[in-house]
This record gives structure tokens, C-alpha cells and sequence, in this order.
């Protein structure tokens, strides 16, 4: 039964919330609750509830829509329960808040595998709007910032909160380029490792490395962290520069303090030569667009580690191992050998059928939170085609936007950030095995902004899990098993 003030919308709309509580968590509204309860009154009982089995979507034709997911095997609160919610036509705050609590219960009690869908942590820092396309750093999208502030900007950005004056930027670089130098023992590990060392690992070593020169690397007091976070972030390029000059048997090169973060590092990987300016350009804006994007794997480890209160350095080399990995940013260096394997257009189709008939894997395509083309993808696939003309190499962005309108049409599916970026760097001369340490080396403005939010209000992350293994067994002596 519905209350005398209720209006038909209400009555229904309180009926849904009801049966996606029942379907998703197996419960229902208490029975010593009024059977006519009102919108706000449901909204407010919903938070306690007796343990039953679920129940099926009420048959009345006005709840009809709902009988596509609200069944007994509903194992999510899904998106298109979200969806029907959110568009009618009352649409409060209470409705919304109620929403995400029942799916935030939902998912932390039966547990989703890869944590999907679960909040780890409030940020002021970065989001990802997967659903339309949307990245935002600090409160601006992703289009207002990329192209037009450069990488010491959006560092500062993500750091202090806000976009730098003239005189702060001045100051940023001024101390990001003083702290360009390694200390000599980092240098002589680094010349010290295999020439076939993956320039990852090298990285990796490195940056763990530099916490054993800083005599204050255990120190976490905030001012502390804000130095070592941007002598991280000026000595990270560095390391990957000297190690790819040391595999190539050149001399190390001597950091510029005149030149920007990114045309220094194109300085030091081309052994001393000064890059023209459009490529500097290119790879700044490369580094704006990898700086931050939300609680993605390595970033969410970067803030697991120092959770515990560890230092600063092994967080970073935490997050440098987990974007290793090719589900996460080693993806690009994926796409560009896909590219060179299919060596021209006319290959494409014959390609890209044959991975689909196969069920092989393309890197670059899809996004385990875009639903829709990633926005970092549009500014990389500009970039693509501009770099293409310069170098009058074309077939990388005809190939690349081919495979992408494959994948969109016959999967559904868009390109990510590695799809494009890997072209972009390929256009820039830049090994393959450095596109990940390119990478990390954007990246760790976002790092390090993580681990100073994440130690300013500080708590253990620890979750649990849903053991699902056999219980009582007994041990027998060896001899009998």
C-alpha cells in the first residue's frame, strides 16, 4: 500500500529502491515496518534489514522495466538499475545517496574480483568519468589544461592545488632542475647493470636506489615529502636517460639547467643533442596527459605502500613495478610492435580478423573504466597525424585509426591513451622499450601527489577477503598422504 500523500512516481519509485535492495543484497525491508511507508521514510529504513531470500521484481505492469535484472541470480547493483533510477523525475539527493550506498554494501560484502567498483579512497586530485569520457586534474578537464599549461604546471597543479604564477613556475623550475643530479652511487649502480637489462627494472633499481643516498628518506613530515617528491620526480628522467646511454656504450651527459623537463630529457637520451622544439612540445604534452588518472593500479599501490608509513621511495618503486605490467602501462610498448608486425594498411583487415577469431588480445583498445573514447586518446590521435606529416610517415595513424574503427564497430570497443601514445613516441625516435619509462616518469607528478594526500590523512589500507577454500581438514603423518 502507498500513503495517502504519496503521488504514483513516488510510489513507485520507492517500490524500486525496495526490490534492487531485495535483488542485490538478499534482503528486504524489516516487517515491523509500516507497509506504508513513505519515499523518505523507505530511504531511511533501507539501512537495516532482516536476512531473506531474494525476491522477484513486483508484477505490476508499471514495474515491468525492471524484470531484466531484478531476478534471484542479480549478482550486481548494474548500471542500467542506476539508470533508471537517475532519470526519473525525482531525482534528490537522498535518491542519489541512497543509490551509492546500497551499491558501495553491495559490493564490499560480496566482494568483486579485481576490486571493480570499489572506492579506496576520497581524492581532491584527479577523476575519471569512464561512462562520458571525462578526466579531470584539480577541478579542470583534461581539454583546458592539455596544450595549454605544461608539465611544471600541472605539476604544481597537482602538488599545491591550483595552477602556479609566473613567479612560482619560475621558482619550480628553478628547483626541479637543481635537482637533476644523482648521487654517484646511483650512477655507478646504474652503469654497473646488464646492458640488457629491461629499462623498467633499471628504473625501478634506481629509484629504490636513490633512498639509500637520502639521509632523510624515512622522514614523512609534509615539507620533507614535498622536496623529495620533486627531487623524485627531476632525477627519474635522468636515471632512465643514463641507463639507455649506458646500454649504448656512450658517456653519461650532464643534465641542462636551462631547458625544460621535457626537452632535457630529450637532450639526454639523444647524447647531448637539443631537441627541436616541436618535438619538445609533443612529449610535454605527453607528460600532461599520463601526469594523473585517478586510483588506477600503480597508483593505488603507491599509496598501499606508504599507508604503512613507509618512505616515499618505496612507494614510487612500487608503482613503477605495477605499471610495468602489460595490463597496465606497458600496453603501449604492446601497440607498436602490433603495428610494426602488421607493416602496412592493406594487412589490417586480415589482422585484426584473424585476433578476433582467435580471441587474441589487441593492446590498446578498451579501458577497464572508459566506456567511451578515452579523452587523453583525441589529443594523442592529433598528435599522431601531426607528427606523421613531419616525418612524412603516414601509415602509423592509417593503421592505427583502421584498427580503431574495426574494434569500434565490430566490438564496440574504443582506443585508449597506449594506442596512440605509442606512435607519438615512436614519431620521436624514442626506443620501445623506453615508452614505459616515459610513462612513469609523467606519472610520478601523480604518484607523489597520491602519497602526499594519502599521508596527510592517513589510515592502514587493509581489506579483506572472501576465503572460499575448504575448512576441517586434519593433518595426516607424511608417510599416509
Amino acid at each position: 500500500m502507498k500513503s495517502g500523500n504519496e503521488t504514483p512516481s513516488q510510489s513507485l519509485l520507492r517500490r524500486l529502491i525496495a526490490n534492487i535492495h531485495r535483488a542485490a543484497l538478499k534482503t528486504t525491508i524489516p516487517k515491523t515496518a509500516p507497509l506504508h511507508l513513505s519515499l523518505n521514510e523507505a530511504l531511511i529504513v533501507l539501512g537495516s534489514s532482516a536476512q531473506l531470500t531474494p525476491i522477484f521484481a513486483q508484477n505490476s505492469s508499471s514495474s515491468s522495466v525492471l524484470s531484466s535484472f531484478l531476478r534471484v541470480k542479480l549478482k550486481i547493483f548494474d548500471a542500467e538499475s542506476c539508470a533508471y533510477l537517475n532519470s526519473t523525475r525525482h531525482k534528490t539527493s537522498k535518491v542519489r545517496e541512497i543509490i551509492d550506498r546500497i551499491k558501495q554494501r553491495h559490493m564490499s560484502s560480496s566482494g568483486s574480483k579485481g576490486l571493480e567498483g570499489i572506492v579506496a579512497a576520497k581524492t581532491y586530485l584527479s577523476d575519471v568519468r569512464g561512462d562520458v569520457g571525462v578526466l579531470i586534474y584539480r577541478g579542470y578537464d583534461i581539454n583546458e589544461l592539455a596544450g595549454n599549461v605544461g608539465y611544471e604546471e600541472t605539476v604544481h597543479l597537482l602538488h599545491e592545488g591550483r595552477l602556479p604564477n609566473e613567479q612560482e613556475l619560475g621558482a619550480l623550475k628553478t628547483k626541479l632542475a637543481s635537482y637533476r643530479q644523482l648521487p654517484q652511487g646511483v650512477i655507478d649502480l646504474i652503469t654497473s647493470l646488464p646492458k640488457e637489462t629491461v629499462p623498467m627494472n633499471a628504473l625501478r633499481t634506481g629509484i629504490s636506489a636513490l633512498g639509500c643516498f637520502d639521509a632523510d628518506a624515512e622522514n614523512n613530515d609534509p615539507q620533507a615529502l614535498r622536496d623529495k617528491a620533486l627531487k623524485i620526480i627531476a632525477q627519474i628522467p635522468v636515471i632512465t636517460a643514463y641507463f639507455h646511454l649506458h646500454r649504448q656504450g656512450k658517456p653519461l651527459v650532464e643534465s641542462r639547467k636551462d631547458l625544460s623537463e621535457a626537452a632535457n630529457f630529450l637532450y639526454l637520451i639523444n647524447g647531448g643533442v637539443e631537441a627541436d622544439q616541436e618535438s619538445v612540445d609533443t612529449l610535454d604534452m605527453c607528460y600532461v596527459l599520463h601526469a594523473d588518472h585517478g586510483m588506477n593500479a600503480s597508483t593505488f599501490a603507491s599509496r598501499v605502500t606508504v599507508a604503512t608509513l613507509s618512505d616515499i621511495y618505496s612507494g614510487i618503486t612500487s608503482a613503477i613495478g605495477t605499471l610495468k605490467g602489460p595490463l597496465h602501462g606497458g600496453a603501449n610498448e604492446a601497440v607498436i610492435r602490433m603495428l610494426q608486425e602488421i607493416g602496412s594498411l592493406e594487412n589490417v583487415d586480415a589482422y585484426i580478423d584473424n585476433c578476433l577469431a582467435t580471441k587474441k588480445k589487441i593492446m590498446g583498445i578498451g579501458h577497464r573504466v572508459y566506456k567511451v573514447l578515452d579523452p587523453r586518446a583525441v589529443k594523442l590521435r592529433g598528435m599522431v597525424r601531426k607528427m606523421g606529416e613531419k616525418i612524412a610517415e603516414p601509415k602509423w595513424i592509417q593503421m592505427s585509426d583502421k584498427i580503431a574503427g574495426i574494434m569500434q564497430e565490430k566490438k564496440g570497443l574504443h582506443a585508449n591513451v597506449d594506442f596512440y601514445s605509442a606512435s607519438v613516441y615512436y614519431s620521436l625516435n624514442v626506443p620501445i622499450d623506453l615508452f614505459t619509462p616515459i610513462f612513469a616518469i609523467a606519472r610520478t607528478s601523480g604518484w607523489s601527489a597520491h602519497i602526499l594526500e594519502q599521508l596527510a590523512d592517513n589510515r592502514l589500507i587493509r581489506p579483506q577477503s572472501d576465503y572460499i577454500g575448504p575448512e576441517g581438514l586434519k593433518a595426516t603423518p607424511i608417510q599416509d598422504r
